[in-house]
């Protein structure tokens, strides 16, 4: 395969990184591995000693478990729908993010799953959801759909990966282990880059961005009606399928504006990663906590102006017991992003990740007011029942559960960014060069439009001296 002098530069400025391994990432690595088997000592804790040492109980069956697999699932779904609708609409600055957001798809969707095991009391019966499902049941649809997610995803992610797999394969500068270079060959699948290849793997990509955008609106929308087919009060609503695609989005934007930030200021990516790509996801940001004020307001206010008993009992508590987590998370979480995007002298790179930081705690405190509260508001009221009976105190091993799943978020990040350049390459040096060509083109067509207006020109005046 013949390596572009271009993507050989490019490749050079991302070897380090691969190649060598600092104390801090050895620091890092160890600091979040201690959280991860940290949390597997409380998952071991839960399964020998049950549910009663977490805060779930009779009426409060979900808690942050059911809330963090929510919001993992929605960034996951929000990974692929930038992706591929950046992709397919061919976005052109898209190329330095897209690694980004894809990565962020897959690995989510890997740890969201995960904490719908840690709500079920007996594990030993999960095969029966593999051997015995109902077609009637929304969970049964919920598995369906992830599974189909997760392989889409994963076709889509290794289609990225295949150019830059051969370029790895075939660089002579890369000073890696062998074990590493066959690795890279074996993925490569014998990918030459040749025009033919190009082409082949340009319209499967284009496939797949277009399925994949499909199929996570389909899944989050599976995912928002296990909770609208309900009579529960708080969640039998016929937005919840547009709702939750739009939170999801919005939680997903945010999380991908601080991995952004993240890498530019690790990696030192600040020629690749430039205010414009802030900018950019920014304002799908803004968009997206517009439509997410209006599905809001919409769903509470209806709740509250039909004066149901069962609703307006669950608006009382949201404005009395949660009233401070309802205004940030409804309030602050949408008006912050408005407010820095909206303003120009506010766009800068920092206030922008910080609207994101605040959005994505907003979101997932959004998904913890949609479940939490709910449960503590039942259909079917119970008399003479105990306070601590009814609500809900997330208890340590949750919260280590929740950090954990964070933890392998990391972790995982951090070890893709040792396997593969963060950044496109094939990608970027691709977009660079279409766009040298274009560039090329329209000064071809000014020179020879200025060539044909001062020959017009000398005509003219050639006539203007005969006369």
């Amino acid at each position: 395969m013949e390596i572009t002098k271009r993507k050989q530069e490019m490749l050079k400025e991302f070897l380090p990184h691969l190649e060598k391994t600092s104390f801090v990432w050895y620091a890092w690595v160890t600091f979040l591995l201690a959280a991860i088997f940290f949390a597997i000592y409380c998952l071991i804790l839960q399964i020998l000693k049950g549910h009663i040492i977490t805060g779930m109980r009779d009426n409060v069956v979900w808690g942050v478990y059911i809330v963090n697999f929510i919001f993992f699932m929605g960034i996951s779904y929000a990974g692929a729908l930038v992706s591929g609708s950046m992709h397919l609409f061919k976005t052109t600055w898209r190329g330095p993010i897209l690694r980004i957001a894809e990565l962020t798809t897959i690995i989510a969707l890997f740890i969201g799953p995960l904490y719908i095991l840690l709500c079920i009391g007996r594990l030993d019966r999960l095969p029966f959801l593999f051997m015995y499902p109902r077609i009637q049941s929304p969970i049964t649809w919920d598995v369906i759909a992830i599974t189909t997610d997760l392989f889409g995803c994963l076709i889509y992610l290794y289609l990225s990966f295949i150019r830059d797999f051969a370029l790895m394969r075939d660089s002579k500068d890369i000073k890696l282990p062998k074990w590493r270079i066959n690795i890279y060959k074996a993925l490569a699948l014998g990918y030459q880059d040749t025009p033919t290849q190009r082409k082949r793997i340009k319209n499967v990509t284009n496939i797949m961005s277009a399925m994949i955008i499909a199929i996570a609106i389909i899944v989050y929308s599976v995912l928002a009606w296990i909770f609208s087919v309900t009579l529960q009060p708080g969640w039998h609503s016929t937005i919840f399928g547009p709702y939750f695609v739009i939170a999801a989005v919005f939680s997903g934007a945010g999380v991908i504006i601080i991995l952004m930030r993240v890498f530019r200021s690790i990696y030192h990516l600040e020629k690749y990663i430039t205010k414009q790509h802030f900018v950019g996801v920014g304002m799908i940001l803004m968009i997206l906590s517009m439509f997410f004020a209006y599905f809001t307001f919409s769903e509470y206010l209806t709740k509250w102006y039909g004066s149901k008993k069962l609703d307006d009992n669950l608006i009382q508590i949201l404005f009395t017991q949660y009233f401070w987590q309802f205004v940030f998370s409804n309030y602050v979480g949408t008006l912050l992003p408005i407010v820095i995007m909206g303003i120009p002298k506010f766009r800068t790179i920092n206030t922008i990740t910080f609207a994101a930081i605040v959005a994505v705690l907003a979101l997932w405190m959004n998904r913890y007011l949609i479940v939490v509260p709910t449960l503590e508001t039942p259909y079917m009221p119970i008399q003479d029942t105990r306070p601590e009976w009814i609500l809900y105190s997330a208890t340590w091993i949750e919260w280590s559960l929740t950090f954990g799943g964070i933890a392998m978020f990391c972790f995982l990040f951090t070890l893709a960014a040792k396997i593969v350049p963060i950044i496109p390459v094939s990608e970027v040096a691709d977009a660079e060069l279409e766009m040298s060509h274009a560039l090329a083109h329209d000064q071809e067509n000014l020179n020879a439009l200025l060539g044909k207006s001062t020959k017009k020109h000398v005509i003219l005046k050639k006539e203007d001296h005969d006369l």
